[in-house]
């Protein structure tokens, strides 16, 4: 469907209280899209970080009189104006609404994430298999399938190799069950944008014929500090999904900088972006979230929900954790977990605490509890507490390119 002229200027307020102070924001917005609108729903100007959309009074925009209240809609967002709110949320820090219902117990089914510019159906939690030998991340595979997992995260290299003798021992009808995600290698620094587009051609194609499979569920790349290294490659991906190489494609810890980048000559947006999330980096993750999901359309998928690159201790050791872990039965990883989940994120799981390793038992049962987080919910009274942890802090895209800012990479 092509988007139809409206009525260019949309005004946005909201009203919401949180530690007790009150904070208003109000945003007037020029927009030569019509559902715009739905993408702007709420904003509030914050120091740090988004209110609770749990605790927010939104008065929506209307146009012709009728109200926007369907976020699933948003899917006809222009270019132009993505990058310009995009380019705006240092300033502005838009409220998350998350589309999983914040109490929802799925009885053990592993329900799917609704992505709003495809119908492919993304699974809302994902094996993440980072650093593994190939042995170690076939029998991390096994694990999960026992546990009826079905979404495979995956790097190039030894885990894609992993997953290939993991397909190669297992009829077709299992490729069908499976949704696999992998990722683009970063462009070495200095190579030219027609360069680091080549080697993301040769590496698609490597990497379907390795696992012997006709295309990926998910491909996502990985940013660069030249913009038009990623402009480069993002064009390559959407060649790669018109030819059915791919089922759909994303970005890996994109900072704004990074997606107003990709945004400025995409043809197809980003269905996710992968950034790291945890509990005390705020619902809103330091406004990304709302920056790609309410702005263009970009969910989140989550990794880290205990830190990176090793768990962090105080995550693991903390006590508003542990105690809502005591209430449930739970550990506080399997809290940790739980509050991103319930918050509308997808994951990408560790096996167990020993990252880049599936060691037997510990391995098997560890996805096992992680697999179970939708048979239960936090409440709305623990999710607000660990809605308003502020530590441990983070950065979502600490493992990105030097384009962004305190980035690990070059």
């Amino acid at each position: 469907m092509e988007c139809q002229n409206s009525p260019p200027i949309i005004m946005t307020t909201i009203a919401s209280t949180r530690g007790g102070r009150r904070w208003i924001g109000a945003l007037i917005i020029i927009s030569s899209s019509p559902f715009f609108h739905q993408a702007v729903n709420g904003f509030l100007i914050s120091s740090h970080r988004s209110v609770s959309s749990r605790t927010m009074t939104i008065a929506r925009a209307k146009n012709n009189s009728h109200e926007v209240d369907d976020a699933s809609s948003l899917c006809h967002l222009s270019r132009r104006s993505a990058i310009a709110i995009i380019g705006a949320t240092a300033a502005l820090a838009p409220l998350s609404i998350p589309l999983y219902p914040v109490n929802a117990i799925d009885n053990g089914s592993i329900p799917n994430l609704p992505l709003l510019r495809t119908d492919v159906e993304f699974p809302m939690l994902a094996l993440n298999t980072a650093g593994m030998s190939t042995e170690d991340t076939c029998q991390a595979i096994e694990f999960a399938r026992e546990e009826g997992m079905t979404h495979i995260d995956f790097h190039p290299g030894q885990e894609r190799d992993g997953v290939a003798n993991y397909l190669s021992k297992h009829d077709k009808d299992e490729r069908e069950l499976l949704f696999l995600t992998t990722k683009i290698r970063k462009a070495p620094p200095g190579t030219s944008p027609k360069d680091a587009a080549n080697l993301a051609r040769d590496q698609i194609d490597e990497d379907l014929r390795i696992l012997n499979v006709k295309n990926v569920d998910m491909l996502m790349l990985r940013d660069s500090p030249d913009p038009k290294v990623i402009q480069s490659q993002w064009a390559v991906m959407e060649m790669a999904l018109a030819e059915g190489k791919t089922r759909s494609i994303g970005v890996v810890n994109y900072c704004p900088s990074a997606l107003k980048s990709v945004l400025q000559t995409a043809k197809v947006f980003p269905a996710v972006n992968y950034i790291m999330v945890h509990v005390g980096m705020g619902e809103d993750v330091h406004g990304l979230r709302a920056a790609g999901e309410n702005v263009a359309g970009i969910r989140t998928f989550a990794y880290g929900q205990t830190g990176e690159p090793t768990p962090n201790m105080e995550i693991v050791n903390n006590p508003i954790l542990q105690k809502i872990g005591k209430a449930h039965g739970k550990s506080t990883l399997e809290v940790a977990l739980r509050w991103v989940i319930q918050n509308g994120m997808a994951a990408s799981i560790r096996p167990s605490a020993s990252f880049g390793r599936c060691l037997g038992e510990e391995c098997r049962l560890g996805i096992a509890k992680q697999a179970s987080c939708f048979d239960w919910a936090l409440s709305e009274r623990e999710m607000a507490k660990l809605d308003a942890m502020e530590s441990p802090d983070d950065n979502p895209t600490l493992f990105s390119s030097a384009g962004c800012t305190e980035a690990f990479g070059m």
